[in-house]
């Protein structure tokens, strides 16, 4: 039996529109329609007392003397929740201005929250010019419309549409859409177990969204898991592929080995550094300490790149010459706060391809011609470049970029591994699995990979197929800027992008250097940033951002030891 949807009216004159949805809906909706005006009044109002019996007629419900800025004070609504909850045309009445209808279209989002079920939508019909977006024509003045994305995000909305009202099929302007708040980043606690000790310790705040989040799970729709499979099946049609299920940790333990294997794609700047909690051995108690100064002597880190595990594929029990040896996971990377997918996210997916093949077969070059037919077609390029010490004209390694010098991958011939003979050569493959998923399914924007809105994965279930369409339209932005005096020699640019993730739970776009001053004598800088805060998936009111910004300035000198200016 199909749920029927609720759907309260409010702000309805002669009931037209109610009588009108009633009959149109059908069993499918139960419609409750409400007024501002007693019941004497609105009778009086042209058609009401037909449209009035019609709703009674249909088991509609019908209340009286109902402000939309109130909702929860009408004792009947309040016990229960609506999927959508519809406001025709507002209007405060007569000359009003439009920072009275602003503040009541604002006091109207705010009372829909309360009663609006969750996933539910609030409709508005608004005429043209009001709305202040880019569809509404003619577009007004900013300050000169009722603003409607930004005072729906007041109460925690986004504009998930708009469509033209259409009386004829009783569709009405959809504004917003329910949107997951923002919430303070917390603390993570994890555990590795290295060299069969097991390390506990703390994510740093800016990640933790970021984590235990199983995306490239088997039975995951997740777009960068479908990007995987679609990589693995396109390239086993040229030769055997075996993926390695063995789980291997996202914290090692620093060394000069671990970080010159991953060298080509990650400096030792860009590793997130991890103090452990604590360490212990098998067996013994989670709550007792064991060496954890020696810990933090020793440092841990999060791993940069799955280049650290070749050696770890190669001595795996499944490795077998003649076949590309797959595995996948998570790669941390301290990166600058920017729009881009490839070098703005600090946590990202990554394909590790291992395999062992006859040099005289050429097998970089077989491998470099596969990807480039399954990646080319989808605006990604293929650059080689030689190694220093390589022979002449020897290709020792591929950068796979995407659009222009954005780098998302790497193919590399390195030297036979262990006590295989000289005539095999092993063939390295990592590719950033989070740029490639964006630009295949046409996503705007990488945080949306991470969305823990339901909406977002909807998008790639088998029943909804078509090009990628986001749910959050014109979000608003709002820009702020920043500045303090620095020691150079001792500033750490990325910490600083660290402390704007963390302060503002990832919801700062873009960080971009807008002045830079030095002191001719004191020989301090004076650094200005701009920061513009906008959401990929949630509502971000210009209050909202305000409090982000002053939590970001209470957190600098703590953290940076700057003075603010």
């Amino acid at each position: 039996m199909t749920t029927r949807r609720k759907v309260l009216l409010v702000g309805e004159g002669n009931f037209s529109y109610s009588a009108a949805l009633c009959q149109a809906g059908g069993d499918c909706v139960s419609v409750t329609a409400t007024c501002l005006q007693s019941e004497e009044v609105a009778r009086q109002q042209d058609g009401a007392e037909e449209n009035l019996r019609l709703l009674k007629d249909c088991g509609a419900e019908v209340y009286f003397k109902v402000d939309c800025t109130r909702l929860t004070e009408c004792e009947a609504l309040a016990q229960r929740l609506y999927d959508s909850i519809i406001f025709n045309f507002p209007h405060c009445g007569r000359k009003s201005g439009v920072k009275k209808n602003r503040s009541l279209l604002a006091k109207f989002f705010h009372s829909c929250v309360k009663i609006l079920a969750q996933c539910g939508e609030v409709h508005v019909a608004l005429c043209n010019g009001q709305g202040g977006t880019p569809l509404d024509k003619p577009v007004r003045e900013w300050h000169n419309s009722w603003q409607a994305v930004a005072m729906a995000a007041e109460a925690g909305l986004i504009l998930s549409d708009i469509c033209p009202f259409d009386r004829d099929k009783y569709q009405s302007y959809k504004c917003t859409g329910y949107s997951l708040p923002y919430t303070a980043l917390q603390r993570v606690k994890m555990e590795a177990l290295l060299e069969r000790e097991t390390v506990l310790f703390e994510i740093p705040e800016e990640l933790s969204e970021y984590v235990n989040r199983d995306f490239l799970r088997p039975e995951s729709r997740h777009p960068v898991r479908m990007v995987l499979e679609q990589l693995l099946r396109g390239l086993e049609s040229d030769g055997p592929v075996r993926t390695l299920d063995t789980e291997r940790p996202e914290l090692f333990r620093n060394s000069p080995e671990r970080l010159r294997a991953c060298a080509p794609e990650a400096a030792p700047s860009e590793v997130y550094w991890i103090r452990s909690a604590e360490t212990r051995a098998p067996g013994q108690d989670d709550g007792g300490p064991n060496g954890g100064q020696d810990g933090a002597a020793r440092g841990y880190g999060l791993r940069p790149s799955l280049l650290m595990h070749v050696q770890e594929v190669v001595q795996h029990e499944d490795f077998r010459p003649g076949v590309l040896h797959a595995s996948s996971g998570l790669v941390f990377r301290r990166a600058p706060v920017s729009r881009s997918g490839v070098s703005g996210a600090p946590a990202l997916h990554q394909l590790l391809l291992v395999g062992a093949f006859p040099a005289e077969s050429r097998p970089l070059l077989r491998l470099r011609r596969r990807l480039e037919t399954l990646l080319s077609p989808h605006g990604f390029s293929f650059k080689e470049e030689e190694e220093e010490g390589g022979g002449e004209g020897a290709v020792n390694q591929v950068w796979v970029h995407l659009k222009g010098p954005s780098r998302v991958g790497r193919l590399a011939a390195l030297p036979p591994a262990g006590e295989s003979p000289e005539s095999m050569q092993l063939c390295v493959v990592t590719l950033g699995l989070d740029p490639l998923a964006l630009q295949l399914f046409s996503v705007p924007d990488w945080r949306l990979l991470w969305s823990p809105d339901p909406r977002f994965l909807e998008h790639f279930l088998p029943e909804s197929p078509g090009p990628f369409r986001h749910f959050s339209v014109y979000p608003p932005a709002y820009m702020h800027d920043v500045s303090f005096w620095v020691e150079p020699d001792s500033f750490d640019e990325l910490d600083f992008h660290a402390l704007v993730r963390r302060a503002s739970a990832g919801a700062v776009r873009e960080v971009t250097l807008a002045d830079r001053f030095r002191h001719p004598h004191m020989g301090h800088a004076s650094l200005c940033y701009r920061l513009t805060y906008q959401s990929s998936d949630r509502a971000l009111s210009r209050s909202h951002a305000l409090g982000m910004q002053l939590k970001l300035r209470q957190l600098l000198p703590l953290h940076l030891q700057v003075t603010l200016r």
